[in-house]
């Protein structure tokens, strides 16, 4: 690394990879797609796209984003295994910058219990496994799993091994979010000092939130002398999550009196990526989170308001439009005509073909009959439903539903399946159950519901509800959004679109399968 690099940290996003392990967090192509494309637009440094030997579906997307992102590296996990690299290496080829991403643990507790392996054959695969990779790129990552809980002499041999068989990245996860600061950043000081080849190599983290100190953990080895944070949009991830980006992003920039070091990251980006996210896996944010939370910017106290209200930086350490939070209203109504419809898509940062543009155009002009004030997060919730919901085998044409306070409701729903319309009426225990039986009815075939949520949009009793639903069937989960000013109809098409997906995953299933 040039001496003019070493106060740029890299950002390595491994939101498709590491987030979507998080249970029923499952994205499609086209999700995966759109998310890196976002990851692109904002100055990721290495987008983790995924595990390529794990399915052919894994595959397929790896794949995919190596031949659509021409900005940022493109990156594939691999054990230790040459099938799995070479599978890796298959994957990102087509990429303008492809990087392979091996591991192998290297405590005693789980080379021992996990890998049944002695040290010395750890070593061994190491180095086996980072050259096969290097024979395909020269830009390799190695992480030893489990860093924190190696013996540090063995940890010194690694890493030598790594860098020695062509490694150009060394990761030291905490992966079981053990470490606390003051000895996470020890340790990156102690392998770089005790290294004698560590110069060759951008030292990187990846903190798990067990602990609630993933981002803390990120900083302190970056103090220690990592220059590259392995992170998460939303912090997702298995178990309680990976180090947030946007956190360790905003902590940099806010906090560069203490910390003197830069990322290339587009930070007005953070709050659109942010929703993208959370609509796409239904997660959702939760309304306290630092930096994209509802509540970041929010000041309730009377002394709080006052404050904030003389001046900004009483309170505010950042300015909500530094992270893309806008509190303008819509200024856009039912006279407002496409090229001033076509201009607030460009400020959201939305690109639309032409078809997907009318049908959103159209979607807007409905809801400006039917809701007074129009805020941003209004469109962006109409243009994420529509991409959702275009061209798919079902669509939701007409809905109407009844119910009473006994605890009763009918459903009268029709329905467009392969071009034909279906309609049925039936019953439920209250209007969503009668529009999921209905919906269940027509597309015959009853997956298990595992997740129903309604958030609303914006404030007010005409704010439009973001529905998520969350199917399972033969251990295949989606996850499915919708979004509409009546909550019912906004549940049936979260409803259809986790019934497209399904559909989707269905057919792939039987290739998946043989991987």
């Amino acid at each position: 690394m040039s001496h003019h690099d070493q106060d740029r940290v890299r950002i390595f996003d491994t939101t498709l990879r590491d987030g979507e392990q998080s249970p029923g967090a499952s994205m499609t192509l086209d999700e995966k797609l759109r998310i890196a494309e976002v990851l692109e637009a904002m100055g990721v440094d290495i987008i983790e796209a995924g595990f390529a030997i794990a399915s052919n579906g894994d595959f397929e997307c790896v794949n995919q984003i190596a031949k659509t992102i021409k900005n940022s590296t493109v990156c594939s996990l691999a054990r230790a295994a040459l099938g799995d690299i070479d599978r890796a290496a298959e994957a990102i080829k087509p990429a303008k910058m492809g990087r392979i991403h091996t591991f192998i643990a290297t405590s005693p507790l789980h080379m021992k219990v996990k890998l049944q392996m002695e040290p010395e054959a750890v070593l061994d695969a190491i180095h086996q496994s980072v050259s096969r990779a290097r024979n395909f790129v020269e830009d390799v990552e190695w992480s030893a799993e489990d860093a924190t809980r190696t013996d540090m002499d063995f940890l010194y041999r690694a890493v030598d091994t790594a860098i020695k068989a062509g490694a150009t990245t060394i990761n030291l996860p905490d992966t079981v979010g053990y470490a606390v600061p003051s000895e996470y950043g020890q340790m990156y000081r102690d392998v770089i000092e005790n290294v004698a080849n560590s110069d060759k190599a951008i030292f990187s983290t990846h903190c798990h939130n067990d602990l609630g100190l993933a981002v803390a953990n990120s900083l302190a080895g970056v103090a220690g002398g990592a220059r590259q944070i392995e992170c998460t949009i939303n912090g997702i991830g298995e178990r309680a999550g990976n180090a947030a980006m946007e956190e360790v992003v905003m902590a940099l920039r806010t906090r560069a009196d203490v910390m003197p070091y830069s990322t290339g990251i587009k930070t007005t980006d953070i709050s659109r990526a942010s929703k993208l996210v959370s609509t796409v896996t239904g997660f959702s944010v939760q309304n306290n989170k630092a930096i994209v939370g509802a509540n970041a910017f929010a000041h309730e106290s009377g002394i709080h308001q006052d404050g904030v209200l003389k001046a900004a930086e009483t309170y505010e350490i950042m300015t909500p439009e530094s992270v893309g939070v806008t509190t303008k209203k819509l200024v856009l109504g039912k006279l407002s005509g496409r090229a001033a419809f076509a201009d607030k898509m460009k400020e959201l940062g939305y690109e639309l073909g032409d078809n997907a543009f009318q049908d959103c155009f159209r979607r807007f002009k409905e809801l400006a009959d039917r809701k007074k004030t129009i805020y941003d997060e209004d469109i962006v919730a109409l243009v994420d439903d529509e991409v959702a919901t275009g061209a798919n085998r079902f669509q939701v044409i007409s809905l109407n539903t009844h119910s009473s306070s006994n605890g009763s409701a009918v459903a009268d729903l029709t329905m467009k399946i392969d071009d034909e319309e279906r309609k049925a009426v039936v019953y439920g225990s209250g209007p969503v159950d009668a529009v999921f039986n209905a919906i269940k009815e027509l597309v015959e075939f009853a997956p298990h519901l595992v997740l129903f949520q309604v958030h609303a949009v914006t404030q007010g009793t005409d704010a439009q509800a973001e529905c998520t639903v969350r199917l399972e069937e033969d251990g295949r989960t989606v996850n499915g959004q919708g979004a509409h000013e009546d909550t019912v109809t906004a549940a049936a098409r979260a409803y259809v679109a986790a019934a497209n997906k399904l559909m989707v995953k269905r057919q792939k299933q039987p290739l998946a399968a043989t991987a």
